[in-house]
């Protein structure tokens, strides 16, 4: 025998009235937001690595490989190439850009090797060139040409290329630090390069880290000095990353 319905129901708490919060999906917006073909980035970003390329080769023809190759400036401009070439095929594929780590990073070190440049080498005495006492013949005018490319066009195009053709907010602070590996990686290299070359004029590629001129102390002071410019440089572009407006067209 079944027990009888009552007619009261006990009181039932009223449903709220708000809508009920949504919780943050997993899944990144790109996931589920198709990628665009952009083929005037991909054309501009293909001739930032064709002239990022040039340069380098150019330094490479008028100069010693081996010394050239080691510098700061060329190595950061050679990953310049590889990433804006890579976001060139992206761009042009309708495929979803590189991470904002990568082309933070080719970013980062294109900028600082500008701004060492045009503050710690443009100006002295004697004048600084990566092909100092090298036989470039007829085509020595090339090596001012290169020399402008790589320390002024390409990084400015590279920031119009971040400012104007990238989507903003992906660089994050933690990032800052991890950018740092590789001119930590790059003083280990260059002083390791200087011991070995006892006896040889350019043991030590810039000035400032000249362990026969300024001792090993004062080395690391202008390093430490360095480093921290750099990573004020790093946190700089991130707070710029996520405060850029958005750009509302697709090249």
């Amino acid at each position: 025998m079944t027990a009888p319905i009552p007619r009261d129901l006990p009181d039932i708490p009223a449903l709220p009235r708000t809508a009920p919060q949504v919780l943050p999906s997993p899944v990144p917006a790109r996931a589920v937001i198709p990628p665009v073909r952009r083929p005037l980035t991909a054309v501009y970003r293909l001739a930032l690595a064709v002239l990022a390329t040039a340069a380098v080769l150019i330094e490479i023809l008028l100069g010693s490989p081996t010394r050239v190759l080691s510098y700061f400036v060329i190595q950061s401009t050679a990953l310049l190439a590889l990433v804006t070439f890579a976001s060139a095929r992206r761009a042009w594929a309708a495929r979803h850009p590189l991470p904002g780590a990568v082309t933070g990073a080719a970013l980062l070190y294109v900028v600082v090797g500008a701004l060492v440049h045009h503050i710690a080498l443009a100006d002295a005495a004697p004048a600084y060139a990566m092909t100092a006492g090298s036989s470039g013949g007829g085509a020595a005018w090339l090596e001012p040409v290169a020399g402008h490319l790589l320390h002024t066009a390409l990084p400015v195009a590279a920031l119009l290329d971040w400012l104007v053709l990238t989507p903003p907010a992906r660089m994050h602070l933690r990032q800052a630090t991890t950018w740092l590996l590789y001119p930590l990686a790059y003083l280990a290299f260059t002083l390791a390069r200087g011991e070995l070359l006892p006896g040889s004029a350019g043991r030590y590629l810039y000035p400032f880290l000249d362990v026969a001129r300024h001792g090993y102390r004062g080395v690391l002071a202008n390093a430490l000095l360095a480093g921290l410019a750099i990573y004020a440089v790093a946190v700089l572009l991130v707070a710029l990353d996520h405060t850029r407006p958005k750009t509302r067209f697709r090249l």
